[in-house]
């Protein structure tokens, strides 16, 4: 057989057609297609779901504007959040773990005004509001952050508790089937994770509900879709992931005081003369840092908020009551 020059076709312009029987080649990029759109679904299926945050409508304030902001990459991937994993990053990692949708909180307790409500329902009688806030950790490392919430106060007051109510305390999210780390058999939190405030630091004008950060929705690794924030505490004590909240007569018992009582105290205010057993309380590492730029700066009394909150543990024992 002579193959004419016009016949020829150089193999560096074939194509998978010219050498492969058309009803496979048509099977083929099938496959191809729809492989590619099966690894597009998986990967948009792992991603962080801070990526597709949606832009808030809030008021701007006068809090921490003194403050330089943490990157918000920091914040949203160096956390707390043990429901998602033990490390700093898993948080962010399994962030898809948590399901929001339909998010409702149960109210019980001494209050006129209690059952089952709505998120959304919840949060259309709220302005919402930036506050730039100082967050620190017990464990001595510590971000700026700008939150979007309301005033807990506020919140509170729709439920009218009544004068029974000495305490509030706060339920997280307990749902072992997809938080994996709650279904662990290592696991030494006795889940659903619990926080509580006594009720006048509850209706201290900082107290607040955060339900976005960065002009956007919460992150689920930051606590989406409702988290309490307490700036002069340690974090431990802002709750994430709220879906009950209790008005009750005596303290709650609380997950880390639980845990540990001479290591995190119920009032865990943030405290420099009151060292942690195991490291000093004295300065924080402010994030983020990194082996050879670690920023230290010293803690200050309260996370620097004791002109609006050292009047409510006038005549405590802080070194006790810590």
């Amino acid at each position: 057989m002579i193959i004419k020059p016009h016949e020829f076709k150089s193999s560096h312009l074939l194509t998978e057609s010219d050498v492969t029987p058309e009803s496979i080649y048509n099977d083929r990029r099938k496959f191809m297609k729809q492989g590619m759109f099966a690894l597009a679904g998986g990967l948009m299926a792992s991603m962080s779901p801070s990526l597709w945050a949606k832009k808030l409508d809030y008021a701007k304030t006068a809090y921490g504007k003194q403050d330089s902001l943490t990157p918000e990459e920091a914040v949203t991937t160096y956390n707390n959040f043990y429901e998602l994993g033990t490390g700093k990053d898993d948080p962010a990692n399994n962030a898809a773990q948590l399901k929001t949708e339909g998010w409702t909180i149960e109210v019980e307790g001494h209050a006129e005004k209690t059952g089952k409500f709505d998120l959304q329902d919840i949060i259309k009688n709220q302005q919402l509001e930036e506050r730039i806030y100082r967050l620190r950790c017990v464990e001595a490392w510590s971000m700026v952050i700008p939150w979007v919430g309301f005033s807990l106060a506020d919140m509170l007051k729709q439920f009218k508790p009544t004068s029974k109510a000495k305490y509030v305390e706060f339920i997280s999210i307990h749902d072992p089937k997809n938080l994996k780390a709650q279904g662990s058999l290592f696991s030494t939190i006795d889940w659903p994770y619990r926080e509580g405030l006594r009720m006048d630091e509850a209706m201290n004008e900082l107290s607040f509900m955060a339900t976005g950060l960065y002009g956007k929705t919460l992150p689920n690794q930051n606590g989406a879709p409702i988290r309490l924030v307490v700036p002069w505490k340690y974090g431990f004590k802002s709750i994430k992931s709220i879906v009950k909240i209790r008005f009750v007569e005596e303290m709650p018992a609380t997950t880390w005081n639980d845990i540990a009582s001479n290591e995190y105290g119920f009032y865990a205010n943030v405290n420099p003369q009151v060292d942690h057993p195991r490291w000093s309380q004295a300065s924080e590492r402010r994030l983020p840092t990194s082996f050879f730029n670690i920023k230290k700066i010293p803690t200050q009394m309260f996370n620097g908020y004791g002109e609006q909150v050292a009047y409510m543990y006038k005549g405590m024992d802080l070194k006790r009551f810590y």
